[in-house]
């Protein structure tokens, strides 16, 4: 089975319809934090990456008289249930194996638990990879989310990250072989 890329996912109208309502450059910013904070925890970059990057691909416009409404997306919001839903699909659609589209679903769903009951939540390292990602990357009242980005610099910046997964991901069938 052939790696789907972070370009091939970015790419997708899918993508773009999503990641523009939510914002590019933080979920970009996001996925370049994942890639750190997952060879720091020994998590899967190539896994840790694509969910960080769709992580917010659920969110809703929350408006109040023509303008974002943050009070009501934070007492109203399941984007994180939304995204999984929609990754998931996009993912399976684009040839990735069916097993990495449910780990990366399952952290997208688990990014946050703004939505869920008070109490703990018991994560795996791919999904608090993710969550802690999401965190690097926060302004206060969602501002992150309206960051802007050049077209072209994203689509770079994503192809950058691609050849760094590439890589890593090389460099970690070599260890096992040697």
């Amino acid at each position: 089975m052939k790696r789907v890329t972070l370009t091939e996912i970015f790419l997708h109208p899918i993508t773009q319809k999503y990641l523009k309502r939510s914002g590019v450059a933080h979920a970009i910013a996001t996925a370049y934090h994942a890639y750190r904070l997952a060879l720091q925890y020994g998590v899967d970059v190539d896994l840790a990456t694509k969910a960080a990057l769709l992580h917010d691909i659920g969110h809703y416009e929350w408006y109040s008289n023509g303008k974002w409404d943050y009070e009501k997306y934070k007492q109203n919001d399941i984007h994180a249930i939304k995204g999984a839903a929609r990754a998931h699909k996009l993912l399976i659609r684009l040839g990735e194996h069916p097993h990495h589209a449910k780990e990366i679903a399952l952290a997208i769903l688990l990014h946050t638990d703004s939505y869920l009951p008070e109490g703990e939540l018991k994560r795996k390292p791919l999904q608090m990879v993710v969550k802690l990602a999401d965190e690097a990357d926060e302004e206060p009242g969602g501002k992150h989310h309206y960051r802007q980005i050049d077209d072209k610099l994203a689509l770079k910046k994503i192809q950058k990250l691609d050849e760094m997964v590439e890589k890593q991901m090389m460099m970690q069938k070599l260890d096992k072989i040697v």
